[in-house]
């Protein structure tokens, strides 16, 4: 294979709603690309994306594919990604390396779910976008609705530059009023007559030529003046205008194709070669803040966008070349931990079809393998250069669950397939939680996290169990309390013997320091000798004083009583969550000349620490999350119902683009399995994101119920 020069390559990210048939458009484009000599199908299992077990099983994208063609004397570099939200990562990384998204619209339905979605992800990063109507060859197409609903999607920038003759079940020809010709197709297998347009549909064609004509011009002030006098614009001017506006989302071209009987592939390629933006367009940002030109003469660069493991590859790296010239063989250092990487071959990707290259320069995408310390995301270069790319950014996780392994022996193998998973998926999230003391995997849905258990299942043949995650609450005080302790005990030889006087109050930032208690009745003012203030690993403070006098309690045992309190805070009073924000007066006890030691103050310590705690007005605190929700207006009476049954407390709505943003605050324990629920009372037509914000009080009957609930479990135990 020949190296593609930089203004020779096109860089394109396949998008659209599930069945709108981006995977049977790619199997076209590399069948016209020569890259296939026969075409493959998704009933078929035989597509060169979709090209893994359970992709075929389901028969829809799950992962995204890098494909190529050869079209022109140019290459087309394609990722084929899913149509289902849940697996929205791999559209995220596919955004960070291509240059033009290419939406494909189902002619039967329009725009739908899926179309939205993936049009609101590609006006975030800023993607021009082509729109290929496809499945104009089906009994229901409808040509004039899907356009109209494309106008709506793109606030009516949305342009037509062909149209379709006869769509419906003999879909065979269309009108391209670019250049003005008919294509009628004679077979299946991309053959077509170029003719003149049929008087019938002359005045028609007109129309649409001079509207495109007039776009075109708006968006180069040369043209416009050209217009202007002439009143007429050439194919070629007509192509330079629509780049410009392609390229600043000022225009989205409007195409029809039949994907399955390879109508109007071609001529679809040959715009995307001379007005998709080339990958010299593009502007990278590095970490620093640094701008890195798509330069084949700059110093060797590469941004690996992706990692896959092959059974019998081993681990695959997709890259974008962001700098220069890579060959194989080459060295390269990784910005992220300073390691050598060796090159050692390079491929052009046709999904599982790889042709090994010796060269690639800025702005292509290929693979390689046998990295040895390099991951998605980081940054390989050359020529002295440590220039470290900005990340992908994937968006928040939606849904989480608990996850356990049925056989225990099978939990150490659990996790380092987790750990896997989750470098092949960054979606996919994996928290160990010493808290909870469970496993939580939160993904983007419940597909998302059914496709791991699949894996887990099949691939690695091991039987999981999905539990219900728990909550990380954390426990609090509202009011000054004490407690003694003493523990003793005698069982021949030395005993143990250690008693302890406490006074615990809630601790308030920015409150000033206070020695004067009423303890049981009595005016106390404390001694504040010693402080020692702490910033706990799970939020909030713990404050400890010493404040013994005369010797009550010797300084060495000191430590230990705290001990004993961090360790009861690690597992707290009321349901054995994180205790916080508390401020700890040790104020008297009694020790014994032989039976005192350390274990015996440890353990009085965290016994009055725990009566102090309980009497101290304890308080149950619970994560709460922002949340905003993108749904259609028509559904947001149901999605707000559904919401008061969680506690939500909603602070704000707007609109945009026909779409209702509502913003709420919501307890994490009632947005178990919510995208799920979400989904179904809007035919999954919303969307939502969702981030920590703070904790708050929970309600009374909601601690009664929690401190039950935990009463029964240690009983349990």
């Amino acid at each position: 294979m020949k190296t593609y020069t930089t203004d020779h390559i096109r860089n394109l990210v396949l998008l659209g709603g599930t069945n709108s048939g981006k995977t049977t458009l790619a199997e076209t484009m590399l069948f016209e690309g020569k890259i296939i000599d026969r075409r493959g199908t998704v009933e078929a299992k035989t597509t060169m994306s979709d090209n893994t077990d359970i992709e075929q099983l389901y028969q829809r994208s799950i992962y995204s594919t890098l494909l190529y063609a050869e079209y022109l004397g140019y290459k087309l570099n394609i990722i084929d990604t899913p149509g289902a939200d849940d697996y929205i990562g791999g559209v995220i990384s596919a955004f960070k390396v291509a240059d033009t998204g290419l939406m494909v619209i189902n002619a039967q339905r329009g725009v739908e779910v899926g179309t939205d979605i993936m049009a609101r992800y590609a006006e975030r990063h800023n993607k021009p976008i082509i729109v290929a109507v496809n499945q104009l060859d089906h009994e229901k197409a409808s040509w004039e609705d899907t356009v109209e609903s494309v106008k709506r999607l793109f606030d009516g920038k949305a342009a037509v530059v062909q149209y379709p003759v006869n769509p419906g079940l003999n879909f065979n020809a269309f009108i391209d009023v670019l250049n003005m010709k008919m294509y009628s197709y004679k077979d299946e297998n991309g053959a077509c007559e170029v003719l003149p347009i049929p008087a019938e549909e002359e005045a028609h064609a007109t129309e649409l030529h001079r509207t495109l004509m007039e776009i075109a011009a708006e968006h180069d002030e040369s043209l416009m003046e050209i217009f202007f006098e002439k009143d007429i614009l050439t194919e070629e001017e007509i192509y330079k205008g629509l780049q410009a506006g392609l390229m600043h989302r000022q225009v989205f071209p409007i195409f029809c194709v039949s994907a399955k009987k390879d109508v109007g592939a071609k001529r679809l390629m040959e715009f995307i070669i001379k007005a998709a933006p080339a990958p010299d367009t593009a502007i990278y940002k590095t970490t620093d803040d640094e701008e890195v030109p798509c330069n084949a003469n700059g110093a060797p660069s590469i941004f690996v966008f992706k990692t896959v493991l092959e059974q019998h590859l081993g681990e695959i790296s997709y890259f974008r070349v962001m700098s220069g010239k890579i060959t194989e063989g080459m060295d390269l250092t990784n910005a992220s931990n300073d390691t050598k990487e060796r090159i050692s071959a390079m491929f052009a990707s046709a999904g599982k079809k790889r042709e090994k290259i010796s060269e690639m320069v800025a702005g292509d995408l290929g693979c390689t393998v046998k990295l040895k310390n390099t991951k998605t995301n980081q940054t390989l270069n050359g020529g002295g250069k440590d220039w470290q790319f900005e990340a992908i950014k994937f968006p928040p996780a939606k849904f989480r669950t608990a996850i356990k392994a049925k056989v225990e022996k099978d939990d150490e193998k659990l996790g380092e397939i987790l750990n896997r998973t989750h470098a092949e998926d960054p979606t996919i999230l994996v928290e160990y939680s010493k808290e909870l003391k469970q496993i939580i995997v939160s993904g983007q849905g419940e597909q998302h996290i059914n496709v791991l258990k699949w894996l887990l299942n099949n691939v690695h043949k091991m039987e999981i169990d999905f539990l219900a995650p728990r909550i990380p609450y954390r426990e609090t005080i509202t009011r000054i309390a004490s407690a003694d302790y003493r523990h003793k005990k005698q069982s021949g030889g030395a005993g143990q013997f250690g008693e302890v006087h406490m006074l615990i109050e809630p601790y308030i930032e920015g409150a000033p320091e206070n020695n004067r208690f009423k303890i049981e009745g009595t005016e106390k003012v404390l001694n504040l000798k010693g402080k020692e203030e702490f910033n706990l690993d799970w939020g909030g403070k713990l404050i400890y004083y010493n404040c013994i006098v005369g010797g009550a309690i010797d300084a060495r045992f000191m430590p230990a009583i705290l001990k004993g309190i961090m360790e009861k805070m690690e597992e707290g009073p009321l349901t054995g969550s994180y205790a916080r924000d508390l401020k700890v007066y040790v104020y008297d006890g009694k020790m014994h000349p032989v039976d005192s030691n350390e274990i015996s103050f440890k353990l009085a310590g965290r016994n009055a620490f725990k009566e102090a705690f309980k009497k101290a007005g304890p308080k149950i605190m619970e994560p709460v999350y922002n949340i905003e929700i993108m749904v259609p207006g028509d559904a947001m009476g149901d999605v707000m119902s559904d919401l008061q049954t969680r506690r939500a407390m909603i602070e704000g709505m707007s609109s945009a683009k026909g779409l209702e943003i509502l913003r709420a605050r919501v307890p994490l324990a009632e947005m178990n399995k919510y995208s799920t629920t979400l989904s179904a009372i809007t035919s999954g037509r919303a969307s939502f994101t969702m981030e920590f914000a703070e904790y708050q009080q929970v309600p009374s009957e909601a601690q009664e119920k929690l401190l039950k609930e935990y009463e029964a479990q240690e009983k349990d135990e």
